[in-house]
């Protein structure tokens, strides 16, 4: 496994020692913010409503992007989907590899050759766009992996919040394209991640684009400031 690899190593590390320990998320915005691994294992009961509704509305078969340590995989597999897991963590392919999930280290902008009839991204998935700026192009890809009729689940969340002064009014970073684009970077004890973009879109950014790739978008469940959405082609 690559030193690099902070996701991978915290996975494998959680399932050796049973030990909860915590992933180190820093940004170029905000304060540093923690990923508990366990989070990583969770069962359905323990998943949020938004990813359980995602869950139900999966049909046929599954790509799960981003899938880490495969706990939607194998909740949809012992369903009886068909599910092919990917993700960019050695350590975490690895894993899911181990566990008899069917799993391929790649990123999913390199990804192409297959088609499915749902695509998942959950734990702000579309966060993997990178930005605002490269979400049609994002989208588009997408697309090309769906089968007629197809979907992507997905959620996000609006970080509007994240610029609220106390008194309600906004201040923002004037030179930001994006209020919700940041850039993170991943650390496990001595491992340490590369810096990435990462995108938070609001739901009617999401909305426009989507409609500009072709997909019917609708917004399926709100929770404060994270909402699922379901994007059909028609």
């Amino acid at each position: 496994m690559s030193a690099a690899d902070p996701i991978g190593k915290a996975i494998i590390d959680f399932y050796k020692t049973k030990k909860p320990k915590d992933i180190v998320v820093s940004s170029d915005l905000t304060e540093d913010d923690i990923i508990p691994v366990e989070v990583l294992f969770r069962s359905y009961e323990a998943m949020p409503e938004i990813e359980k509704r995602a869950l139900a509305l999966v049909k046929g078969s599954v790509l799960d992007i981003g899938a880490g340590a495969g706990p939607h995989s194998n909740y949809l597999i012992q369903k009886g989907f068909t599910v092919k897991a990917i993700d960019i963590s050695p350590g975490a392919v690895a894993f899911m590899k181990s566990q008899g999930i069917n799993a391929q280290l790649v990123d999913v902008h390199r990804f192409k050759h297959e088609r499915f009839d749902t695509l998942l991204l959950l734990m702000n998935g579309l966060g993997i766009a990178g930005t605002k700026k490269a979400l049609i192009a994002f989208l588009n890809h997408l697309k090309s992996l769906l089968n007629p009729k197809g979907q992507i689940l997905c959620d996000s969340s609006d970080v509007q919040f994240l610029y609220e002064n106390e008194d309600g009014s906004q201040w923002m970073e004037l030179n930001s394209e994006y209020y919700g684009n940041f850039n993170f970077q991943m650390h496990f004890e001595k491992a340490t991640g590369p810096v990435f973009p990462w995108v938070y879109i609001d739901y009617d950014s999401l909305h426009e684009a989507a409609r500009h790739c072709g997909f019917q978008c609708q917004r399926i469940e709100v929770k404060e400031n994270h909402f699922l959405a379901q994007l059909v082609l028609p």
